[in-house]
């Protein structure tokens, strides 16, 4: 006889365990030392491990990261294991260690929440899950954001104000330090900052100079890789001649702290002979006429850049930096051949990365087959790919937003395939057109 057992939710529950999962965040060296990021780790392996009914689904922990920005690596991680079903609750200290963000709280906590995952705030006691839980967190995140808000404009107000009374805020540079207030200098780094005017001035170029600090094994600040933007930055910065000019930077809000440079929308002060000079007020002015000039000479016909099919998509596999759009040289007749080519390459060498330029005649053909369409536009690359990474010589990889990756080869055409009669006659002739020359 068949018989039916009717299984009543608290017996329902008892057979598959609640994944839980802790967030954790440390944002300020005050908060670090009242509670620790290792002690909130240590603390949630044992308060989840207490639980019978619970499975312990890790911990999630970023550290020095605002909480006001979406871009935190380990609050991602969770979020991605959330939407692949991984766990089912969060547990967390408070609002203000989830997101200072009111919008940002709310669409993750609805997300979560479609999602059937309880997100459990200790310090305010509410579920996220509960009929109460959404109108407290509004009212509360609310107050939070603008508490961050208060205390960013309060930290503002105080660095304008050292700025009005001839103060830096930082002496983060290569050459100084900033002891009590005041700019001391650093001898072994001075010394790299006057090979650096002096090569300048002695006809070399940004990208020498780097790769001569590069070549000698010259330390940079902090242990930074050197580039050209770094050795331009130095020429630029009026520091090194004994004075300085404030404010030429701000954040544009407290939510994003997005730095701008500062074009006329704040007030800059000009403290001169504040400190002492590393070069000589001639020299940087000198180096200063010497970059206007060669601006002039090489730039006058310079067209605004515009964002190609593939700009901030291409990812090197070996360096983890972009590719970008460069023409190649021909010596015939031929239009010109574009490929793309890894950043550090290009201005290194195969010596800092052994990287691989594909022609875009070919990354436009697999891209359109891989994402099986005949029009490739921006749009469509931004909806459906994460990024495309160059893993090896002859390789690509499709990253989709979906998760899933599309791994390819692909090799050069012979020159019979990709040459019609047109390109051969043009290569005729202008090898007869060099041979004329020479006789």
């Amino acid at each position: 006889m068949r018989t039916i057992t009717k299984i009543s939710k608290k017996e329902n529950e008892s057979l598959q365990l609640k994944r839980v999962a802790a967030y954790a965040r440390v944002s300020s060296g005050k908060d670090a030392m009242l509670h620790s990021l290792s002690a909130q780790i240590s603390y949630y392996n044992s308060y989840i491990g207490k639980r019978s009914d619970w499975e312990f689904a890790g911990i999630y922990a970023d550290e020095a990261f605002t909480g006001t920005k979406n871009n935190r690596p380990e609050f991602q991680r969770l979020l991605t294991a959330c939407r692949d079903k991984k766990i089912d609750m969060i547990i967390t200290k408070s609002l203000t260690r989830f997101a200072r963000n009111t919008v940002t709280l709310l669409e993750t906590i609805r997300e979560l929440k479609l999602a059937g995952i309880d997100v459990y705030f200790e310090k305010e006691n509410i579920h996220s899950i509960s009929s109460e839980g959404e109108f407290m967190l509004t009212i509360l995140a609310s107050y939070a954001q603008e508490e961050s808000r208060s205390a960013s404009e309060n930290l503002k107000w105080r660095i304008r104000k050292m700025f009005q009374q001839g103060h830096p805020n930082t002496g983060n540079m290569l050459g100084y330090r900033l002891f009590d207030g005041k700019l001391c200098i650093i001898p072994e780094e001075a010394e790299i900052v006057k090979i650096i005017f002096h090569d300048y001035l002695s006809g070399m170029g940004l990208n020498a100079i780097m790769k001569k600090l590069i070549n000698t094994g010259t330390p940079t600040k902090n242990g930074a890789v050197w580039n050209e933007s770094t050795v331009h930055v130095i020429l630029r910065n009026e520091k090194y001649s004994g004075d300085m000019l404030l404010q030429k930077t701000f954040r544009q809000d407290h939510l994003t702290k997005k730095r701008r440079v500062n074009r006329g929308q704040l007030p800059m002060y000009l403290v001169e002979n504040s400190h002492e000079a590393i070069i000589d007020k001639q020299t940087f002015i000198s180096v200063q006429q010497e970059i206007k000039r060669r601006a002039a000479k090489y730039h006058t016909s310079q067209k605004p850049n515009k964002d190609h099919l593939f700009t901030k998509f291409i990812r090197c596999g070996h360096c983890g930096r972009y590719y970008r759009r460069k023409q190649l040289k021909r010596n015939t007749a031929l239009p010109p051949k574009i490929a793309w080519i890894c950043r550090t390459f290009y201005i290194r060498g195969k010596e800092s990365c052994p990287s691989q330029q594909i022609p875009e005649s070919i990354l436009l053909q697999k891209t359109a087959e891989v994402l099986g369409t005949t029009e490739l536009t921006r749009k469509l690359l931004e909806d459906r790919l994460l990024k495309i990474q160059i893993p090896g010589h002859n390789q690509i990889e499709y990253c989709f937003k979906d998760g899933h990756v599309v791994r390819i080869t692909w090799q050069y055409p012979p020159r019979s395939e990709s040459w019609d009669e047109d390109k051969r006659q043009a290569a005729r002739e202008h090898r007869l057109a060099q041979l004329g020359k020479r006789s």
